[in-house]
């Protein structure tokens, strides 16, 4: 989950979901490859929502939202509704991401700490990591490399407007609470997930898995005082981290809280099929729900017309069929997953109404799921569990380089550090590849590319801020064809030049800030540590 640039066991639950999906790094040849270590570029956003689970993000829902929302920087996310819904009603929310100190802060990494500070405004109990045990397994930096970038780090988060007072920043290897969640997460995974997920084999070395398990525990770290709604917002290469984090979030429940109609027990495909037609024959006048019986039930699925694969259709008529004349009764169902005999028998007398208690579940016919899940929450709090919402996510597309491509450590004119020169930092604007045509002429007669630009991005990202008429403007100019490129750029490479000096200038500032923070940025760790590899940024 830490920004570089940064098997579901029973169906989840059907209050909070829990998606792993199809493993990230082996499919078709069409399939996006999401390598949270790798140089990653995505040409294909629209295919995530369909291959990874992955949800359209609405900006036109979120109070006050961020221009990178109102732009389509931020395109997907996963549940982020819940903490839209806990910012309006004013309500504890919490925001974490993090960086792997593997070099200098660039404006790629500026998207990320544009949108932990806004979620620090909105109201958010906000943390900024660093994750210095990924950067040393993963990529063989040195312990006092690691030292002198996440200094860099934490001076720009400072300078940009984080508050280190209503928020926390600390270091994974010096958070003993934060190892010891790690090591109960691990608890609950196996290798067979590493391998399916990142494609981990004999080779890699068991730091690195480490490493994956503390990144789980960052993502659930906000939440350890008390469950609330969190977002990691994140490039979309760091999704197998996130969807790892909900799984793990949803097993370490002591109940799993779902949804049944009879006794017996369906998986996901198949409620989602007799919700289906349950609410079809409710709607039917000539059907007495009340008096339905399974067999009458199975009766009728053989008629319904639903997008339901046969394997799903055929295995709930089996059980339907089975249960014979059992009454159909709508009802939530508390499952025992690690649960301990008194939150239990907790659960049983705190919940109201008409119920029946089994030896490994509950079913309550007067409570709403939502209702269900918060006591199934506050019995598990009471009884030393750890009561977890699943994380929710936001993704931002990835900034094309200056030279066109991917953005890479390795080629300095296809980035812009926030530590480098400002005149470099406008140099480099000038020198960037654009979405002009090849002549002035045809410029103006076809009109320029700007969302294929290099220099748009950097108005729509960074340069406009919050003007969105200064963005919408050059987009507009450029593709109707009154705005040429070598105008353009001397504009946009002005503002990158003010924007660095003013950037590096409170970056001195926060040097006080720091020294203040409880923080250690000395390690005195010992270790291998070896050249970086060449990263997407």
């Amino acid at each position: 989950m830490s920004e570089d640039t940064h098997p579901q066991t029973d169906g989840g639950t059907d209050t909070e979901s829990s998606d792993n999906g199809d493993p990230d790094r082996t499919g078709g040849s069409d399939d996006v490859a999401l390598d949270p270590w790798g140089s990653s570029t995505i040409d294909d956003y629209p295919k995530l929502f369909e291959q990874f689970g992955i949800e359209e993000f609405d900006e036109s829902e979120v109070p006050n939202a961020h221009f990178l929302m109102r732009r389509g920087a931020i395109f997907g996310h996963r549940e982020y509704d819940r903490v839209r819904e806990a910012m309006a009603n004013d309500e504890p929310f919490a925001a974490l991401s993090g960086f792997m100190p593997t070099g200098d802060p660039h404006i790629g990494h500026k998207l990320v700490f544009d949108e932990l500070i806004w979620h620090q405004q909105q109201g958010g109990e906000v943390y900024g990591l660093i994750a210095d045990m990924e950067a040393h397994s993963a990529r063989g930096m040195s312990w006092d490399d690691i030292d002198e970038h996440a200094r860099s780090y934490l001076l720009s988060l400072l300078a940009l407007g984080f508050d280190a007072e209503e928020g926390e920043l600390y270091r994974q290897s010096d958070n003993r609470v934060l190892q010891d969640l790690a090591f109960e997460i691990g608890s609950t995974t196996n290798f067979s997930e590493f391998e399916a997920i990142y494609g981990f084999g004999g080779e890699t070395n068991v730091s690195h898995m480490q490493s994956v398990v503390t990144q789980l525990a960052d993502i659930l770290y906000p939440q350890l005082d008390e469950p609330m709604p969190t977002v990691i917002p994140v490039g979309p290469d760091q999704d197998p981290h996130v969807r790892f984090a909900r799984d793990a979030a949803t097993r370490m429940r002591y109940f799993k809280v779902t949804e049944a109609f009879a006794s017996f027990e369906l998986n996901a495909d198949e409620r989602a099929l007799f919700r289906a037609l349950y609410d079809a024959l409710a709607a039917d006048d000539t059907v007495e729900t009340d008096d339905l019986r399974c067999e009458d039930a199975a009766e009728h699925l053989q008629a319904f017309d639903a997008d339901a694969d046969e394997a799903t259709r055929a295995s709930l008529a089996r059980k339907l069929e089975n249960a014979g004349k059992e009454p159909i009764r709508p009802r939530v169902r508390f499952l025992d997953r690690n649960a301990n005999e008194a939150a239990f028998d907790a659960l049983a007398e705190r919940i109201s109404g008409e119920k029946r208690r089994y030896d490994a579940h509950i079913d309550t016919f007067d409570l709403s799921p939502e209702a269900a899940d918060e006591l199934a929450r506050e019995v598990e709090i009471d009884h030393d569990g750890y009561g977890f919402h699943t994380p929710s996510s936001i993704y931002h597309r990835f900034m094309t380089g200056l030279t066109g491509g991917k953005m890479s450590s390795s080629i300095p004119a296809s980035h812009i550090s926030l530590l480098d020169d400002p005149e470099d930092g406008h140099d480099k604007v000038m020198s960037a590849t654009t979405g002009g045509r090849t002549t002035a002429e045809e410029q103006r007669e076809l009109g320029g590319e700007p969302d294929e630009c290099p220099v748009y991005e950097l108005y729509a990202y960074l340069l406009a801020e919050d003007d969105d008429e200064l963005a919408a403007r050059v987009y507009e100019e450029c593709a109707d064809g009154d705005r040429l490129c070598g105008g353009c750029k001397e504009q946009a490479a002005t503002l990158m030049k003010e924007f660095l000096a003013d950037h590096q200038e409170k970056r001195e500032e926060a040097e006080a800030m720091l020294e203040e923070l409880d923080i250690d940025l000395s390690s005195d760790r010992r270790g291998l540590g070896g050249e970086d590899e060449d990263e997407a940024v």
